[in-house]
């Protein structure tokens, strides 16, 4: 039941609801030479290589309204296509975000998306260029574009790696996946119980945000900048580290090993993962959208990539015949299959 201080967003209409979104928003790239207030915003780039990625979000298919608030999801849904950019070793400039809204949502409702969206457009220096908004009858549906730019010598592309290449992973793995087990197991229970409900989640913060709120891996970028290294080949890891990795090696042609100690795992994780008795290394490998940059190195920069505090050596890339596998701990091979999120089969 609609609050009787929100406002019907058939009050304001399509345009004024955009004005209301859009109002007080500055541009701060050069790039960025026309934005919101026309039929196309007007990018310039000269010499760079620009980058385009986008997404789109269906409620009830890619998030759920009943755990997730809107401001989160608003960022979430800008950043994980500012990670898109990063994994080119790009830059991302100006986004885009289109909108189907069904009755149920109130023009605050979709303040709340926009202050999300806004606020990481804000953090990563992204402008909020324009957009489309529509009318739906099977609930939220967001749809963005991100458009960044990148040094034509300096992009870096998934048909790089070479036999011998360091395999390298950011932060940790396993997190958001085991945060979405978390937050569905209360969604569950909570519609279960008669009484007055409290969510389990103190001591679990970690893990809900790398879930509900995470970031791209944009001081990654800059320190491998900083460093002087251009890896070989890179992409995200937002559908799980085995599928991402397979990703790379069937379009360089190689092989892969990566060794199950070296994987870098969270404590929370791990201990979410035992309550859950599900099996750790199968939700670093398959949980997916942790949007850790995964990347190759050659052999000769692993000083400096060593070096680095939030990055973690996993394994090597292989000549092709060799396949994907995984040693665990005890020295056995297991085969790497892509068991990630696949869209039309979950």
């Amino acid at each position: 039941m609609m609050n009787p201080q929100e406002t019907e967003i058939s009050t304001l209409g399509e345009f004024g609801l955009i004005d209301r979104l859009t109002k007080g928003i500055e541009l701060k790239n050069a790039s960025s030479l026309k934005g919101v207030g026309d039929d196309c915003a007007v990018l310039n780039y000269g010499e760079k290589q620009t980058l385009v990625t986008t997404d789109l979000l269906l409620e009830g298919i890619h998030f759920d309204l009943t755990y997730t608030p809107l401001k989160h999801l608003g960022y979430k849904a800008a950043v994980v296509n500012f990670s898109d950019v990063y994994a080119m070793n790009g830059v991302p400039r100006q986004l885009t975000v289109s909108i189907g809204v069904s009755k149920r949502f109130t023009v605050e409702h979709i303040e709340e998306l926009y202050a999300g969206i806004r606020l990481a457009c804000e953090i990563y220096g992204v402008d909020l260029v324009g957009g489309d908004t529509s009318a739906s009858v099977t609930g939220l549906i967001i749809s963005v574009t991100c458009i960044g730019e990148g040094d034509k010598d300096k992009l870096v592309y998934r048909n790089g790696a070479r036999d011998t290449d360091l395999i390298c992973v950011s932060g940790d793995l396993g997190a958001a996946y085991m945060g979405l087990q978390l937050l569905e197991r209360e969604r569950t229970v909570s519609k279960e119980s008669k009484d007055d409900f409290h969510p389990a989640f103190e001591g679990r913060e970690y893990i809900l945000e790398r879930q509900l709120k995470p970031e791209a891996r944009r001081d990654v970028i800059e320190e491998l900048a900083q460093a002087g290294i251009k890896p070989t080949a890179m992409m995200d890891v937002s559908d799980g580290l085995s599928s991402e990795l397979m990703h790379i090696c069937k379009q360089s042609n190689v092989g892969c090993r990566i060794y199950e100690e070296r994987i870098p795992i969270d404590y929370q994780t791990a201990v979410m993962a035992e309550e859950f008795n599900m099996n750790l290394v199968t939700a670093a490998l398959n949980g997916g959208e942790d949007y850790e940059l995964l990347f190759t190195v050659p052999l000769t920069e692993h000083e400096k990539v060593a070096s680095m505090k939030s990055v973690k050596i996993i394994g090597r890339i292989t000549k092709p015949e060799l396949g994907y596998c995984m040693e665990t701990r005890d020295g056995a091979e297991l085969e790497l299959r892509a068991q990630g999120w696949q869209a039309f089969t979950h």
